[in-house]
């Protein structure tokens, strides 16, 4: 329990996340009061009023409205979310209560693809040439207008769900109206509006990046840029390792991350976590996403940070601790990433069907650098492949002297699986 005079941070967990240890942990590390809010009501709110809330995350504007009636008794020194929905909310609490965080406007810009493409593009931010359609539009009309290979998506989802490249008319067809059969899926149409159009965009070439980074009043701090070693040239965009520290040279690291900042500025965030991600190829670096929010499932275990002024021993500040002592206006300790490589796999869906069984999981945790292999799906579970699908069925972590040698001890573990499905 913390102590009585401790700061109060408000975490915007919504309930199908995998992110609550991790958060809850780096506030126990701080010695921070927590309440955990959520969009669904917990059994024990009654029995935690200062540890437990229940926000309407559909409704920002409401929810900051309740977040400040709980204020009223627990005051409350910072707020934070933890995927885009939540990052709105933040924003709109924070604007509320005069916390640290993003202006709406800017939170809102982060989480809609079409408002994002068109301020970073008239903010001259290099992102791929776009237009955006209804999703009744006339698929073979469409077909013949626009240029290729070009990339369908959907303007809210994540995880590259529902993005599809099509390399010629007839392609465009097929995966317009895949697309549209994903955005007219309950949980998807639920959004509204955005679930009613799409974009199609120009496919970008080349290697492709994921930023992690801060933002302290308006300055991006470079927490970690991780190569993408898999192509992610479609048709479909499923990611799976991500490695870090970087192999492209120097003069692109540095390119990459002036464009992180330029979005940053474009879209008007100016406090808190930022996941990009980019591609580089022979004209520079192009920002295809960011989010005002950490990067996501289970991954921040790739990254550890060690203090550079006497605290805390080498490697064991998280990026979750870092997030919540910005969010609470905490100093910052001088910090860097820690010397060694690391990397994560975000295990590939095998393929449709319901799993009954992983073999091989200890077998794969044997491999020399390998940390840890989680099977976050369960015994029965149905296992949707990209498009449609959303969720990894689990991920395996490395670390090493060298990014080559953790990628190598990432494939092999995944190499020893075997997913038994019906």
């Amino acid at each position: 329990m913390a102590r009585p005079d401790a700061p109060r941070l408000l975490l915007l967990l919504p309930s199908t996340t995998y992110r609550a240890t991790a958060f809850v942990e780096a506030a126990r590390q701080l010695d921070v009061a927590l309440t955990v809010a959520s969009e669904l009501p917990s059994a024990f709110e009654r029995e935690q009023p200062s540890g437990l809330l229940t926000l309407d995350f559909a409704d920002p504007d409401r929810a900051a409205e309740q977040a400040g009636v709980f204020a009223r008794e627990h005051p409350l020194a910072g707020v934070l979310g933890v995927d885009d929905d939540t990052a709105v909310v933040a924003a709109a609490v924070a604007t509320r209560l005069g916390l640290r965080g993003n202006p709406v406007p800017a939170a809102l810009a982060a989480r809609d693809k079409q408002r994002q493409r068109e301020q970073l593009a008239g903010a001259s931010v290099p992102v791929p040439r776009f237009v955006l359609t209804p999703a009744d539009a006339d698929p073979e009309s469409l077909s013949r207008q626009v240029e290729y290979p070009c990339v369908l998506k959907p303007l809210r989802l994540s995880a590259s769900r529902g993005v599809i490249r099509a390399d010629n008319p007839a392609g465009f067809v097929a995966a317009f109206r895949r697309l549209g059969a994903i955005l007219a899926q309950p949980d998807v149409a639920a959004c509204g509006e955005p679930a009613r159009r799409l974009l199609v965009e120009q496919f970008i070439p080349g290697p492709e990046v994921a930023l992690e980074g801060l933002l302290v009043g308006g300055r991006l701090r470079l927490l970690a840029l991780f190569d993408k070693p898999d192509p992610l040239d479609g048709p479909f965009f499923e990611e799976t390792i991500y490695v870090t520290p970087s192999r492209l040279a120097p003069a692109a690291q540095h390119a990459i991350a002036a464009t992180a900042q330029a979005a940053a500025t474009a879209l008007g965030l100016v406090e808190g976590p930022v996941h990009a991600e980019l591609r580089h190829n022979e004209r520079g670096p192009w920002l295809i996403e960011m989010a005002a929010r950490p990067i996501g499932g289970r991954c921040s275990a790739a990254l550890r940070f060690e203090s550079r002024d006497g605290g805390r021993g080498t490697g064991d500040v998280s990026l979750e601790e870092l997030i919540v002592r910005h969010a609470l206006a905490m100093d910052l300790p001088a910090f860097q990433r820690e010397d060694r490589a690391s990397g994560v796999m975000m295990i590939p869906v095998p393929g449709a069907g319901v799993l009954r069984e992983v073999r091989g999981v200890e077998a794969a945790r044997s491999v020399p650098l390998v940390e840890a292999v989680l099977i976050t799906a369960h015994q029965g579970q149905r296992l949707v492949p990209l498009p449609e699908g959303a969720r990894y069925p689990g991920f395996i972590f490395a670390r090493g002297d060298g990014a080559r040698e953790v990628e190598a001890a990432l494939r092999e573990a995944h190499r020893r699986l075997e997913f038994v499905m019906e």
